[in-house]
C-alpha cells in the first residue's frame, strides 16, 4: 500500500512562517547572510533546520528550493533559491558556498519541525 504524502506550495509554507512572525528572510550579501533585523550572520552562526523543494510541473523556472534558518540568537527566517540557471542571486558562486557551510540539523529534527 502506498503512502499518501500531502503536497504543500511555495506560498502555503511562507504564509505559515509570516503567521508564525518566522518570515525573516535571509538574504545573500558578501558580508554574509542580512536579516530584516539589521545583523549579518555568518554559517557558524546559522543552522539549516528545515529545506522544502518545490519543482514546477511544466517550467523548469518555478523550481525552487527553500531553506528554514536558525541563527543562534534564536531568529528564524528562510532562504529562497531558485535551481540552477534560474537563480536570482548577484554572487550565486558566493551564494552557493555560504548555504553548503552552513550546519544542517539531523534528518530526524527536519521532519519534526513543523511550522
Amino acid at each position: 500500500m502506498l503512502q499518501q504524502i500531502e503536497m504543500t506550495t511555495l506560498s502555503s509554507v511562507l504564509e505559515k512562517l509570516r503567521v508564525n512572525k518566522m518570515d525573516n528572510e535571509f538574504r545573500w550579501t558578501k558580508e554574509g547572510f542580512h536579516a530584516s533585523k539589521g545583523k549579518n550572520y555568518q554559517p557558524e552562526e546559522l543552522k539549516i533546520i528545515k529545506t522544502y523543494r518545490f519543482e514546477g510541473d511544466s517550467d523548469p523556472s518555478d523550481s525552487s528550493i527553500l531553506y528554514i534558518i536558525e541563527a543562534n540568537d534564536g531568529l528564524v527566517g528562510y532562504s529562497l533559491d531558485s535551481y540552477g540557471v534560474y537563480s536570482n542571486h548577484e554572487d550565486e558562486e558566493g551564494y552557493d558556498n555560504f548555504i553548503r557551510s552552513i550546519k544542517v540539523e539531523g534528518r530526524d529534527d527536519q521532519l519534526n519541525f513543523n511550522i
